[in-house]
């Protein structure tokens, strides 16, 4: 996903709707590495008319990817897996060399799913006796647990703004309140003065829950604004609610970011705010003006709130797969570029009419497409890089980038070799064009690898057309970028190359018609040739990464780097 509707997304899934997710099932057993029968690949007079090979191979391994077959790669499906022993099969004969675990293409992922269920679901405010109940569905939605199957809490509340602690911007949303034992009431989003990337660092719901337990806070309540709900209609959140979220475990079946302190969470629509911040005097509309503008203040609320519900908890699994490409250097090749590509869609969603197979052609099929022929550049190459490279199809990212988080936290190599990552996610390559996206190379040195390989390659770079939408924390690298990595996004470019097909429309109209939707099939207009650019170009990134004596770092006062960078 990218760009301007995964803002959306985002803000769904981080802000309001973060216990909610796609549809899961029992994942199927492990898949065998190379070897096994796979599906043919799409005939040869389906292949997109160009005389380049590479273009040529890509397209082969989208149709395959995107095939029905494949039933639109849902994390922890049988259709996923399937993908994921085909992607194996073209590591091997790249001559890349497993590394998964036990010496096999996969790293297995465990996983949970929390079902957030209507019987039992219930939001009130007590207040001198009398009991205020919300309306489910229209006033308020309840989140999953992850901690607890049944979960209830009654405690008095705070109104803590934004819920966000950034000293450094002489910012603190809980100055001169107390909440332990109370439940937490805030809003979605950062205040208007905040940058880009500290609002959207701030914005994660993730951020913020941490903050509330740290504290202690015993539960939440994300209350909707205006200005959020004409980006996300509360009717919207309402279709989407019971959606089972997903979320990493680790060895004890312990969710990880499951926020047991929280032990109850839901979200309410503008329409019930009032109810919610009631003060004499001090109407809803005031209190989310002050916080938008900065000059909002912590305080409590009278009475307390109940907040009960139920979720179905299911362990399940998936596999990231992984290859490698040993370095030329011994002195070097325990350092590691890791490139990585979203293997996960959506799966099969039923719709009102047509197809209900949500193929991901160009989510993320095209990606992980690129860094197949990516691999198969480097291996053919005349000297590997001094560095190693691995090659990673991960899994969960439509959930939250969980298979990169998993693997940033469980590397297949020692984790202090992992020196940057290159990642691609949903190039909308329908129109041709003469250029490319790279996006967040600029907090790094990655940046000089960035503009050398482009000179080399012969493609003009262009900045980053949304930049207010800080694509940079919107997809798997930013599993890398969390854990001090310097990381890049690859994408796809915006100047036209025939004056008459507009990338920029394209992109448009895929976002509006196509995104997470059937139509996002093999049958679109893909410009081939263009991806086969982009692998030429992530391959000429990395073999400048790879050769450079110094590993990359962190440009000095960059924002990530100063939150994330540690020490070598």
């Amino acid at each position: 996903m990218s760009r301007t509707l995964r803002i959306l997304l985002v803000l769904i899934v981080l802000a309001v709707l973060a216990g909610i997710g796609w549809r899961c099932m029992r994942a199927a057993p492990a898949p065998e590495p190379a070897g096994q029968a796979l599906a043919p690949t799409a005939p040869a007079d389906a292949l997109p008319q160009s005389d380049d090979p590479a273009a040529q191979r890509i397209a082969a391994d989208l149709r395959r990817l995107a095939a029905d077959d494949m039933q639109g790669r849902e994390t922890g499906t049988p259709g996923y897996e399937r993908a994921a022993a085909f992607v194996a099969a073209q590591m091997a004969e790249a001559g890349l060399e497993p590394a998964g675990e036990r010496g096999t293409w996969f790293q297995r992922v465990p996983l949970l799913t929390g079902t957030p269920l209507r019987d039992g679901a219930r939001l009130a405010v007590v207040r001198e006796g009398e009991v205020d109940e919300l309306r489910f569905g229209d006033e308020f939605l309840p989140w999953s647990s992850f901690s607890a199957m049944q979960h209830s809490v009654r405690a008095p509340a705070v109104f803590v703004g934004h819920a966000i602690h950034a000293p450094e911007l002489d910012h603190d949303d809980f100055a001169g309140v107390d909440l332990r034992g109370r439940i937490a009431v805030l809003l979605p989003g950062a205040p208007d003065s905040f940058d880009d990337n500290a609002r959207a660092f701030h914005s994660a719901t993730r951020e913020k829950f941490t903050a509330l337990s740290e504290r202690g806070a015993v539960g939440a309540v994300i209350v909707s604004t205006p200005q959020f709900e004409a980006r996300v209609p509360w009717a919207r959140m309402q279709a989407a609610w019971d959606k089972p979220a997903m979320r990493l475990h680790d060895a004890e079946g312990i969710a990880i970011d499951g926020f047991p302190r929280l032990q109850g969470v839901a979200a309410v629509g503008v329409a019930a705010a009032d109810t919610l911040l009631f003060k004499p005097g001090r109407p809803a509309a005031e209190v989310f003006d002050r916080a938008r503008d900065g000059t909002g203040r912590a305080f409590e609320l009278d009475g307390e709130i109940i907040i009960e519900g139920a979720t179905r908890i299911e362990a399940i699994e998936s596999h990231n797969v992984v290859g490698r490409l040993a370095g030329s250097d011994p002195a070097l090749a325990d350092e590691h570029v890791v490139h990585t590509a979203h293997l996960d869609h959506v799966g099969v969603i039923a719709m009102r009419d047509g197809d209900a197979i949500h193929s991901g052609a160009i989510d993320n099929a095209l990606g992980v497409s690129i860094l197949l022929e990516t691999a198969r550049t480097l291996v053919a190459a005349e000297e590997a890089p001094r560095r190693s490279q691995l090659f990673v199809a991960l899994t969960g990212e439509e959930q939250g980038l969980l298979g990169a988080q998993h693997f940033v936290a469980n590397p297949s190599v020692p984790r202090e070799g992992l020196v940057a990552n290159i990642n691609i996610d949903m190039p909308v390559l329908l129109a041709p064009s003469t250029d490319a996206v790279v996006i967040g190379a600029e907090h790094s040195t990655l940046q000089a690898a960035v503009e050398a390989a482009a000179g080399e390659v012969g493609v003009k770079l262009s900045p980053d057309p949304f930049p207010e939408e800080v694509t940079f924390v919107r997809s798997d690298h930013y599993a890398f970028v969390r854990a001090g990595i310097p990381a890049l996004y690859l994408d796809g470019g915006v100047e036209s190359a025939d004056g008459e097909r507009d990338p920029r429309v394209a992109l448009t109209y895929f976002l509006r018609n196509c995104y997470h939707q059937p139509c996002d099939d093999a049958s679109q207009p893909i410009q081939y040739d263009d991806a086969a650019r982009l692998a030429r170009l992530a391959a000429a990134i990395a073999t400048r990464i790879g050769n450079d004596d110094e590993r990359p770092r962190w440009v000095p006062g960059d924002f990530f780097g100063e939150r994330f960078a540690t020490p070598l």
